[in-house]
């Protein structure tokens, strides 16, 4: 049924001196869904001599090929672009739009047409980018507040509808808006039938990590369909671990009648002054 786990991963943040520490607890369920087609992924790792924590949430419709292929393939794709460390806003769009590319040419000789939503955060240094194609979402805690890092890509939007019918494309009602009354966002990974409409070029948001940040959510829509932001803060606040966390929005969401699979991951950062080595007992 559910599935969580949590890691502890020790950076340094910002150039004051501080010492800061985050751990991360994620929780995945299919839910009411007859398959599971959400995927997550978790990395940390070094880059150029910095330690670069990697978060993701993606979100696969019409099947699971899709959604896989990004968890396999998009921040290893990513971590090696030459110019990630100097340029991380550009490396994450041109890594996503390139990725989108590699996985249509993997599936060019199939018939099926496979999409998936990708939401992220890349942690490099002292600087958030939170990178998002589709309707999952993430948002942050500053003091007590509830933050959304992303937007929705949904066909109703206007400046996304604009962009659609600008390409030639129609926005209807299909028991929700759709994208020639069929997919029900404007932007996603795959979907080769749509792909002149439905980009996977990401909107990018950045944030200075200081000791305002608590917490930080990334979810499929299973979870933000039931769910609003501000909820999600004080559920996670109100848990310790943040592998609690995440369960508990998890289940929050299934007992609300989140009708999707529902993959959730959620990053406590931990702040605290750097003491010296003699004010310790011994």
């Amino acid at each position: 049924m559910f599935h969580w786990r949590r890691m502890i991963v020790v950076v340094t943040l910002a150039e004051g001196g501080r010492d800061g520490r985050l751990s991360c607890g994620y929780s995945s369920f299919r839910g009411k869904r007859a398959t599971m087609e959400d995927f997550y992924d978790i990395k940390t790792s070094k880059v150029d001599g910095q330690i670069v924590c990697l978060f993701g949430i993606f979100d696969g419709h019409g099947g699971s090929r899709a959604a896989e292929f990004l968890k396999g393939n998009l921040f290893q794709n990513l971590m090696k672009h030459p110019e990630f460390s100097t340029n991380t806003k550009l490396a994450i769009s041109e890594t996503y739009q390139q990725t989108d590319m590699d996985f249509l040419d993997s599936e060019k000789d199939t018939f099926r047409d496979d999409g998936s939503t990708a939401s992220t955060a890349v942690l490099v240094g002292n600087h958030l980018y939170v990178a998002n194609v589709g309707d999952s979402r993430t948002i942050i805690s500053k003091s007590g507040k509830a933050i959304a890092l992303s937007e929705d890509h949904k066909p109703n939007r206007t400046d996304e509808r604009r962009r659609i019918e600008s390409a030639g494309g129609v926005v209807m009602w299909a028991g929700t808006w759709r994208v020639g009354g069929v997919l029900a966002m404007s932007r996603a990974f795959g979907n080769r039938m749509l792909k002149q409409f439905v980009v996977a070029e990401p909107e990018i948001q950045d944030q200075e990590i200081d000791e305002e940040l608590e917490l930080l959510v990334l979810a499929s829509d299973g979870l933000w369909d039931v769910v609003p932001n501000e909820d999600a803060i004080s559920l996670a606040q109100a848990e310790e671990e943040p592998e609690a966390a995440a369960r508990k929005l998890t289940e929050t969401a299934f007992t609300r009648g989140s009708a999707d699979n529902i993959t959730c991951i959620v990053v406590k950062f931990h702040h605290k002054k750097a003491e010296p080595e003699g004010s310790q007992q011994g």
